[in-house]
């Protein structure tokens, strides 16, 4: 066994959150933006696959440098400009975005995969000889493979493009789901628990406070673009309360207590669930954004489906991530989360029938009742502890 080129992360080591990170972030924070504008402008099926495709993409290249500073010692030179060089990748990632669909595929494509390919590579040469590059070659053998459905999508267009680039988001996440599996045998997906767990929960809160910084920005520039006016002003501050209330559903209480959970139960399969619920809840924050926008710009607009989608779709697809959250701290789901997915659900037809400012209050509504629901149990519950599905079978 030799010593790595970059020293790893120790569990005694400092666990919070660094400012380079946060400096990386910045660059999530555009590529959000980007991803809620594709939306908008794509208010269509297609549309909305496509942004799910490239949401995924750009969550892989997130969650991937969450599991590189949780793992090598972020203090590192070596580690500290291989998340620079990332973040300019991403920064590059997010400018074409709009486009990766269109006449910038093969920039998209070949960007996403110079990212991830070229850190995986420095990675397993940074630790060879050690324990770590075990994992490091068997996700660096995958992406490799990926790469070239990426880039054979690129070289297709429209609907092969698209099915190219899904099938290498699915086989990708579901290779990571079932610890990169190799031809030469063996997965690595019970190896490594995330070394830091208070890190790696704080990254996940911060990712989702940035997240929710895209609704935020979205109802402030839709709202100054367009001029001081009752109406609008009635929905500038609808959209911003149904922000606040997003935040308060997802860090009450499970938001507060995923580093004890981490702590509680230290194997992988809880990282990995908790990075696809983020997901899920990051997607519906981005589709709340949309709405947002739409309601501020044409409040007494008549609801049309594709707007009923987004308004109260949004919250809906929030709720759901939220759910499967709360069961990865608690292994139970309480019903508020299942039922204000199905009132959201029953109410987008009838929708249709009111302004998009009724349709963004009824979305407020809703979960506002939930947090409200969320206060009330939490009352009856003090000083819960998490007790995560993985706790039971053991």
């Amino acid at each position: 066994m030799t010593r790595a080129a970059v020293p790893r992360r120790r569990p005694e080591d400092p666990q919070r959150a660094t400012f380079l990170e946060l400096f990386f972030d910045l660059a999530f924070v555009f590529a959000l933006f980007q991803l809620s504008h594709h939306l908008l402008g794509q208010l269509h099926l297609n549309g909305a696959l496509q942004t799910l495709v490239l949401l995924a993409a750009m969550w892989g290249v997130w969650n991937t440098t969450t599991w590189v500073t949780d793992r090598l010692d972020p203090q590192s030179p070596a580690v500290q400009l291989l998340v620079v060089i990332t973040l300019f990748g991403t920064l590059f990632l997010a400018a074409v975005l709009p486009r990766a669909f269109g006449d910038y595929g093969l920039i998209f494509a070949g960007t996403y995969v110079a990212i991830e390919v070229g850190r995986l590579v420095y990675i397993t040469l940074a630790v060879r000889g050690t324990d770590l590059e075990r994992l490091a070659r068997p996700a660096l053998w995958w992406a490799c493979a990926i790469a070239l459905v990426w880039i054979a999508g690129a070289l297709a267009h429209g609907v092969v493009r698209g099915a190219l680039w899904a099938l290498a988001i699915v086989v990708g996440y579901t290779a990571y789901s079932v610890g990169f599996p190799t031809p030469w045998g063996g997965r690595v997906s019970e190896l490594e628990p995330p070394v830091a767990a208070e890190h790696y929960a704080e990254r996940y809160r911060q990712v989702f406070i940035i997240a929710l910084g895209e609704p935020i920005l979205v109802a402030g520039l839709a709202f100054s673009a367009g001029g001081v006016a009752p109406a609008r002003t009635v929905a500038f501050v609808v959209s911003v309360a149904t922000t606040a209330w997003l935040w308060r559903i997802y860090i009450y209480r499970a938001g507060e207590l995923l580093s004890a959970a981490f702590a509680a139960v230290p194997v992988a399969r809880l990282g990995r669930w908790a990075g696809y619920i983020h997901l899920v809840m990051v997607a519906g924050i981005v589709v709340t954004a949309v709405g947002n926008e739409l309601v501020i710009a044409h409040p007494a607009g008549r609801t049309t489906l594709a707007a009923a989608l987004v308004i109260l779709g949004g919250p809906a697809l929030f709720l759901a991530g939220r759910a499967g959250f709360e069961y990865l701290v608690f292994a139970r789901v309480s019903w508020d989360r299942p039922v204000g997915v199905l009132v959201l659900a029953v109410l987008t037809p009838v929708m249709l029938l009111a302004s998009m400012l009724v349709a963004a209050t009824v979305a407020a509504l809703v979960l506002f009742l939930v947090a409200h629901t969320d206060a009330a149990r939490a009352r009856h519950r003090p000083g819960e502890l998490p007790s995560p599905p993985e706790a039971a079978s053991q």
